[in-house]
């Protein structure tokens, strides 16, 4: 039997301490008047609006220390929900890929379980915040999303503060849907983070998968993605910005299991400061059943200092011929000499001129990623990493002294990406 402590006595946190109970577990409601005592939970739910969470914490931060905390916000129409391990929809999509997987498998209590319901269409982004408060002791968890037929919806995973964390999270994906998701792992610098993230993809339908590493001292996420029936599409995306001392690892393994499914996988990373180190596995099984499939994958690393280390392994496997296309790509290197001589001569500073060159290798994934209350965040820690790390200083007024050069870097920008 678990614990689990509800921050919020609300109709939120009402609904959420039924379903504890029902699912033969104990549910303790805390509320303002509780603030400053201890919290019986193993796990602890916030159920508050978002604008109320920092308040919440910082209130109980005390007692949150060693626990990894899920904020769920999103639209009504929504349901979110605690369970138990019994619940039947754990372990649908997911099988453990690795030894810390299984882990986090046998060593979960409760999970999260997020459903939109079906032809939904939110407003708004579904928002799960993990917020770790301190890195002692090793925290587990388990969430698992299913989208409902022909909805369409946009999840964002956001990975904060401080923890050794490991999770496995499954996405059921329904017929003729279309979801984006974003998992952001934004973590303090010396957070421990190791995830598996499994995707089912349903008949005809299509999937946005966003992946984003910023933070961590050593973050490893691994993605699988299957397909449940023909026709689903899938597009693979992600960026990672790696300083001195970090290990950031990305796994991939897409597995054309049925024909006439699509998958298109596009992974950036920037690396700087010494022993900055990132690491991209890019796995694609094309079975003999899955004919008249499509597939690509391609893997750019930008090397910014000395003393950095960035490892790109595309795989292609292909059990048939009878497939519409299928191919892969890796490329790693520094800034081009050519494209900072180019803007300098015609008046552009050393340092913005580099500004340049990064903003373009990343900017027109950020553009595809298609959440713009994220793309802004994303653009800003990138300014922030070149600034902590490179030294250079935060953007400045500086233009190409013509409109004409002004022109120039503008193209020279959205051609960052291919050096």
């Amino acid at each position: 039997m678990t614990t689990v402590s509800i921050i919020g006595k609300g109709s939120m946190g009402q609904a959420i301490a039924k379903v504890v109970t029902d699912g033969g577990n104990v549910a303790e409601l805390v509320g303002r008047e509780d603030a400053g005592k201890p919290l019986a939970g193993d796990v602890v739910v916030l159920a508050v609006p978002y604008p109320a969470v920092a308040d919440v914490l910082a209130a109980h931060r005390e007692h949150l220390a060693g626990k990894v905390v899920v904020d769920v916000n999103a639209d009504d129409d929504v349901r979110v929900e605690t369970v138990g391990r019994g619940d039947p929809r754990l372990g649908s999509v997911y099988t453990p890929c690795d030894r810390v997987s299984a882990l986090a498998w046998n060593s979960y209590t409760d999970a999260t379980v997020v459903t939109v319901p079906a032809e939904a269409r939110l407003a708004k982004p579904v928002v799960v915040t993990v917020r770790g408060e301190s890195i002692e002791g090793t925290s587990f968890g388990h969430a698992f999303v299913g989208i409902g037929p022909y909805a369409k919806a946009v999840v964002v995973l956001d990975h904060v503060g401080s923890a050794t964390f490991a999770s496995n999270v499954e996405f059921d994906i329904g017929e003729g849907a279309d979801v984006t998701i974003v998992s952001m792992q934004d973590w303090a610098d010396d957070a421990v983070h190791a995830e598996h993230q499994a995707l089912k993809v349903g008949r005809d339908a299509s999937v946005k998968h966003v992946n984003v590493t910023f933070g961590g001292d050593l973050v490893r996420v691994y993605t699988q993605l299957e397909y449940a029936a023909p026709g689903g599409e899938a597009q693979l995306l992600g960026l990672y910005f790696a300083d001195s001392g970090q290990h950031m690892e990305h796994r991939l393994f897409v597995d054309h299991n049925h024909p006439h499914t699509k998958s298109n996988v596009e992974y950036k990373g920037a690396l700087q400061g010494e022993k900055a180190i990132t690491v991209w596995v890019g796995d694609v099984l094309i079975r003999k059943a899955a004919e008249g499939i499509q597939t690509y994958e391609h893997n750019r690393n930008l090397m910014l200092t000395d003393g950095c280390r960035a490892h790109s392994v595309p795989n292609l496997e292909i059990e048939t011929g009878e497939i519409e296309g299928a191919g892969h790509a890796s490329a790693t290197g520094r800034f081009d000499d050519e494209q900072l001589f180019y803007l300098q001569s015609r008046g552009v500073p050393a340092d913005e001129a580099k500004r340049l060159v990064v903003h373009g290798f990343f900017a027109d994934l950020i553009r595809r990623i298609g959440v713009p209350e994220f793309q802004d965040r994303l653009m800003h820690r990138v300014e922030a990493e070149l600034e902590r790390s490179v030294g250079l200083p935060p953007a400045s007024s500086v233009r190409a002294p013509s409109q004409a050069s002004a022109s120039s870097a503008d193209r020279t920008q959205s051609s960052g990406g291919d050096t």
